[in-house]
């Protein structure tokens, strides 16, 4: 058996701690307390994509002086429980009250019907209600680029695409990645493992993601990007233990987390979703009186999804990756969301 790691036995004691705390919160006042965040599995210490929306949620109530409460999905849970979180968001006044990933898409649209003053959000799913905005993220374009760049900067000409869960979205990451990749170096071996079919635990398991990285790694991948939410820190650490590997990083600039540092120089680069920028303008349309609702969609050519820079570990392929991102907002490359 495979040593267990630190950073995996703290990613999953992290997200523990996190629907404990954050399950406890509260604010006083009978109305209009604030922002209601409801955290997908894995909370707000994920590295990731809930940790994205942390960033805007803690950025808007900072500056609008908000209180706020958050709520954090369990592993295994029901549409049943999805809806009974917002709704106690809900009747206690929050208002915005912000789901964060596709799980909650049906549970959002379902409760604003009975809420109609209060403003709600989903992100990654559409708008069904009148008093819901739904966030959208061209996650395959963004993708496109970091296929760009594993394929210029592989040394074996194999790499990999582990994804979380086997779902539309997460297909979206791979087909961007592999296409990237092909119309880069059409040689290029590309090897892509999920870690659940439908489950969602696949994105709170970086032993399981560590798993199938060193599986990669040992069949000749040199770069491995993860799509898989908490689930990639145990990818990036596997990566960091094997000499001359690569980790492509996702949803944060993953090079810059602090609960990352001791891995950050294999972090090649990360594919940004500006989940920040989304719940932080959610906020502000409320605050404005003028509520964001309707589906919003962030496109590369919006900057709403991007590829860092940070290390400077893609420096020399810069050129090329800058050249496919004007392609892609001149409509000349045509990046398709399906693998």
């Amino acid at each position: 058996m495979r040593r267990v790691t630190k950073i995996a036995a703290a990613g999953v004691a992290t997200a523990a701690l996190a629907f404990t705390s954050a399950a406890c919160s509260s604010d006083s006042g009978s109305s209009d307390k604030g922002v209601g965040l409801a955290f997908d599995v894995g909370g707000r210490s994920d590295a990731s994509f809930n940790e994205s929306a942390a960033r805007g949620y803690d950025k808007a109530k900072k500056e609008f002086d908000l209180g706020g409460k958050e709520l954090t999905a369990r592993d295994g849970e029901t549409e049943a429980d999805r809806e009974q979180r917002l709704t106690s968001l809900a009747e206690a006044g929050y208002n915005p009250v912000i789901g964060v990933g596709f799980a909650y898409g049906k549970s959002v649209n379902k409760v604003a019907k009975d809420f109609p003053d209060t403003t709600f959000a989903v992100i990654d799913e559409a708008s069904q209600a009148k008093n819901v905005a739904g966030i959208t993220f061209a996650e395959h374009e963004g993708s496109y680029l970091a296929g760009v760049a594993a394929a210029l900067k592989t040394k074996t000409g194999k790499v990999g695409f582990i994804g979380g869960v086997h779902n539309n979205l997460i297909k979206k990451f791979e087909a961007g990645f592999v296409q990237g990749v092909k119309d880069t170096e059409p040689d290029t071996e590309i090897d892509v493992k999920y870690l659940y079919e439908t489950d969602i635990k696949g994105f709170q398991d970086p032993l399981r993601a560590k798993s199938s990285a060193e599986g990669m790694l040992d069949s000749g991948s040199d770069i491995i990007y993860s799509a898989a939410g908490l689930s990639g820190t145990g990818s990036i650490e596997a990566v960091a233990a094997q000499e001359g590997a690569w980790a492509i990083g996702v949803d944060s600039d993953q090079y810059r987390d602090k609960a990352l540092a001791d891995y950050q120089d294999s972090i090649m680069t990360s594919v940004v979703k500006n989940v920040d920028v989304a719940v932080y303008d959610v906020i502000k349309s409320v605050q404005d009186e003028k509520p964001l609702t309707g589906d919003t969609a962030f496109a590369l050519k919006d900057d709403g999804v991007s590829l860092a820079t940070s290390g400077g570990f893609i420096e020399d392929v810069q050129g090329e990756i800058d050249a496919a991102k004007q392609k892609i907002a001149d409509g000349e490359i045509k990046v398709s969301d399906t693998p």
